[in-house]
């Protein structure tokens, strides 16, 4: 191991060092002292960003168990932006609740840190301990709100489930290393190459355990249960947060696990994920329409979306550069969503139900214009990014044979669009029957609301250069 490997794991040096400074701060902070805390994190995650961007491009850098290729670099340059973004948008929820700033943004960097080193591991047991760095810190974050029942029973619900999750998980990568002597993915898979055409008992065993692990992380349904709880619980920059950068690294760890190391048994672990894909897509979809709460509305329309993303991981060929384009479409058009959600919540009252949209054209017309952008891109209306992300997972799938799926996924958008108009319907054309009362919006949050509306734009007019990066990616590896 050469003094240039250790390059590979420098934008996660980048985003702990900044995380390390946070929590120092926060120890050291006088009662009454304002200290910048966000612009630390910041400073720490464009570090990541430039080392990432010196990385691109490069023949494959590896760090041990530790792989700087391009497929682990585009999911890291994405999980920055989803960290900067979740930045921008923290501070009035953190001025509002009172929050402690230095926690707060050291948790966030440190589940950062987390989701960086599991999408460019290529060990199940630097995985599963990526895993659970990420995992600690959103279990906090998630129940950060410590005076409101409601978020301390979603974080005890996230965490119990979790761990849950976390035990069928390590249990496969214990019978994994029975069968194969190695937990590296390349030698995993060179081992089953042998074995695959007449497979035991004990491999389709070690197979379903990891796909129950990695399907909690992505709310795969039936392993679903927690997410409009938790989502719903949870503060809306860090629901946004978690709701992007925990799926964009569970997908890219779930993509080189079983696009690579178990790719010999692809022919019986793909009949399994068609049916968890086609029962996510029909579940989140059906389940959200009843949904009153835009929280949890969100969170089935995210179990919805990550049904899509295994269509994606299904179809293989032009579907793996098809999940690294509709990760990006997807975590700026829901962490600007949640951004919105954010930014209508006061101290007097949640602004969480669906009927409280209404009339905002009215009271805040440039917000209402922005959510209406997300919504849109949620549901898949062109021009924006969630329309390309959704056309090019559909085409891929039928180009791999599996048409039914993209049936299935195409009706399960047209009633998804149901939900999300009928937001856009409130917001425009029902009068509200009390004055909505809006907070200040910080000039920083409506930059990045801004920055976010613009990248989904540029992703559903201009998306060529982000589809043949996407899929220089993933070739890269796969």
């Amino acid at each position: 191991m050469s003094l240039g490997s250790l390059s590979a794991i420098v934008p996660m040096i980048c985003v702990v060092a900044a995380a390390i400074a946070t929590m120092t701060a926060e120890a050291f902070r006088l009662p009454d002292e304002r200290m910048p805390m966000g612009p630390l994190g910041a400073v720490g995650l464009v570090g990541a960003a430039l080392a990432t961007a010196l990385l691109w491009g490069r023949r494959a850098v590896s760090f041990d168990v530790v792989s700087a290729d391009d497929f682990g670099l585009f999911v890291t340059g994405l999980l920055v932006l989803i960290a900067l973004l979740s930045l921008a948008l923290s501070p009035p929820t953190l001025d509002r609740e009172r929050l402690p700033r230095g926690e707060y943004y050291a948790l966030l960097l440190f589940s950062t840190a987390g989701m960086m080193l599991m999408a460019t591991a290529t060990d199940l047991l630097v995985i599963f301990l990526a895993l659970e760095v990420l995992s600690l810190g959103v279990y906090v974050l998630t129940g950060f709100r410590r005076n409101s029942p409601i978020a301390v029973e979603a974080s005890m619900k996230y965490f119990l489930l979790g761990a849950f999750a976390s035990a069928f998980f390590l249990y496969g990568i214990a019978l994994t290393y029975g069968l194969a002597g190695t937990t590296r993915l390349d030698r995993i898979g060179r081992v089953l190459v042998g074995q695959a055409l007449h497979p035991t008992p004990l491999q389709l065993a070690a197979m379903a355990f990891l796909l129950v692990g990695f399907s909690f992380k992505v709310s795969a349904v039936p392993f679903h249960m927690w997410t409009p709880d938790a989502y719903e619980g949870a503060s809306p920059p860090v629901t946004g947060f978690m709701s992007t950068g925990v799926k964009a690294a569970a997908f890219a760890a779930f993509a080189r696990v079983f696009l690579s190391a178990l790719a010999p048994l692809q022919a019986d672990w793909s009949a399994l994920l068609w049916i968890v894909a086609a029962a996510t897509m029909i579940g989140g979809s059906l389940v959200g329409v009843v949904q009153t709460s835009v929280k949890r509305m969100l969170a089935y329309s995210s179990i919805a979306h990550a049904g899509y993303l295994l269509v994606a991981l299904l179809s293989g060929g032009d579907g793996r550069g098809a999940i690294l384009f509709y990760l990006a479409a997807y975590a700026v058009t829901n962490l600007g969503a949640f951004g919105i959600v954010g930014l209508l919540e006061n101290a007097d009252r949640g602004n969480d139900r669906i009927s409280d949209y209404a009339g905002l054209w009215y009271a805040r017309p440039w917000l209402a214009v922005l959510m209406t952008t997300f919504l849109l891109s949620l549901g898949g209306f062109p021009p924006f990014g969630g329309f390309v992300a959704k056309w090019y997972v559909f085409t891929a799938a039928i180009q791999a044979g599996n048409v039914w799926l993209a049936i299935i996924g195409v009706l399960t958008s047209v009633v998804s669009v149901f939900f999300y108009l009928r937001i856009v319907v409130m917001m425009y054309m029902t009068p509200a029957t009390e004055p909505i009362v809006v907070p200040r919006v910080p000039k920083i949050a409506g930059a990045a609301l801004l920055v976010a509306a613009l990248l989904i734009l540029y992703l559903g007019v201009l998306p060529a250069r982000i589809l043949d990066l996407a899929s220089a990616s993933a070739a890269a590896i796969f």
